[in-house]
């Protein structure tokens, strides 16, 4: 469906800047890019400038300066980290409110691709990877219809705000993600590896979690949100040095295997990880996995949700919540966490997902979402 908003259709000819990490994935993004994008987006009369990532941060410090009115749109060709520090960039401008309305298109050119990969399947596409994924992503881009985001605000114990467009994680995929790192000459099999190797050594994470459940949300907080910060207002939040809401479920078991809380439903290229299909606006899903489950088990799961297939085993130690809020109380400082797939320290925090936030590349209107 069309949104109607202003923004919901990019104009013909478009002029967008692509910003790429020729390091991500097997480092091949530049050649892709050249060899699949670069003659569709002439096709499609999409004009562009390509600046190519340095360092780290390099995309955050680009757009934070950007002159934004000269583009269409902003493209992001690399894994979901750099579309993670765009969108931090663009939250970091004074004009934050107007910057993160300028629409972004994700190619994949990393490992996960998970943003891509989501989009793919709301355009109703099979599920495919590298070339295939590109492709199908890249003519999204041409087709120029938008569709707004759920935008991800993190508050952590050590005063960091953080924007998340994908996911945070903790605990077996969080470590699987981090540690399989050294192995991202692999491609999407990395994470593959990384999962035999974690399950070898297979972890138990201690912390509170709690939520706000959709439905349960109250029009006005008696309690006082978070220190007041840059963007949106974090309604549902109390500081983290207070109990949770009342009105919160507080989970009873202490002992996870993981945590995992994702507005899209893909957390790799070919991993399905949310069947039930996409979030309404305002809403992320909340999985977790308890302890005590077996290796096998979370083996089965795991390899199961290439296709979308693990809750169809219906295992009492893998819990499915759409929330709107949550908080993660870890006991030690244990792991790390990943937002985005970016290694962040571990220790509490707490979200609350904004609808309809920033805008991307979706399929036309008659096409199935």
């Amino acid at each position: 469906m069309d949104t109607g908003r202003p923004g919901s259709l990019l104009p013909r000819p478009c002029r967008v800047l692509v910003l790429l990490n020729p390091q991500g994935g097997k480092g091949k993004a530049l050649q892709l890019f050249y060899s699949y994008v670069q003659p569709l987006l002439a096709d499609a009369e999409v004009s562009f400038t390509l600046k190519v990532t340095e360092r780290p941060n390099h995309a955050r410090e680009l757009v934070c300066a950007e002159e934004l009115g000269r583009w269409d749109a902003l493209v992001i060709m690399s894994g979901d980290g750099l579309v993670h520090e765009v969108v931090n960039g663009l939250m970091d401008r004074p004009d934050w409110e107007t910057a993160i309305q300028k629409p972004l298109c994700s190619l994949p050119g990393g490992t996960g691709n998970a943003l891509a990969a989501s989009m793919n399947y709301y355009a109703g596409y099979e599920q495919v990877t590298n070339e295939d994924l590109l492709t199908n992503c890249t003519l999204l881009l041409c087709r120029r219809h938008l569709s707004p985001m759920n935008l991800l605000s993190l508050h952590l114990a050590s005063g960091l705000h953080i924007y998340s467009v994908l996911s945070l994680a903790w605990g077996f995929i969080a470590d699987v993600d981090l540690e399989s790192e050294k192995y991202r000459r692999l491609g999407e099999m990395r994470f593959t590896l990384g999962a035999f190797l974690r399950l070898a050594a297979l972890r138990i994470y201690q912390g509170q979690l709690a939520y706000l459940p959709v439905g349960g949300a109250v029009s006005k907080m008696s309690a006082s949100p978070p220190e007041a910060r840059q963007g949106p207002v974090d309604t549902h939040l109390v500081p983290l040095g207070e109990p949770v809401p009342s009105h919160w479920t507080v989970v009873p078991d202490q002992d996870f295997v993981l945590v995992l809380v994702l507005l899209h439903t893909h957390l790799a290229s070919n991993m399905f990880t949310a069947p039930m299909g996409r979030c309404a606006a305002g809403v992320m899903h909340l999985f977790y996995v308890r302890a005590g489950v077996s290796r096998a088990t979370l083996l089965r799961l795991f390899l199961a949700m290439h296709k979308g297939k693990h809750m169809e085993y219906n295992c009492p130690h893998l819990v499915h919540v759409p929330v709107v809020a949550f908080r993660l109380e870890p006991k030690s400082q244990r792991g790390m966490f990943a937002i985005d797939g970016e290694m962040t320290t571990c220790e509490a925090v707490q979200g609350q997902v904004h609808p309809d936030c920033f805008w991307m590349q979706r399929p036309s209107p008659e096409a199935p979402l």
